[in-house]
């Protein structure tokens, strides 16, 4: 399998998904302090929103990828 149709079919599973989910979360530490024996974290959860174009986006240049790239 060529290189440009693993990419295209990569894009066209991240354009997929990205439709799909709309975004991912993840945990972030931000703070630590430590005081003797005693050890505080705070973890904050943020969220990333895809943009519905980004993933359009991805899905259309992935279908023109496998395309163009199943040609030559």
């Amino acid at each position: 399998m060529a290189p440009i149709r693993i990419i295209a079919i990569a894009l066209i599973v991240a354009g997929v998904l990205g439709l799909a989910y709309g975004g991912f979360s993840y945990t972030r530490e931000t703070h630590e302090a430590r005081i003797g024996p005693l050890a505080l974290q705070v973890q904050e959860k943020e969220y990333v929103n895809i943009p519905l174009w980004a993933g359009v986006t991805a899905i259309v240049i992935g279908g023109v990828l496998l395309v163009v790239g199943g040609k030559r």
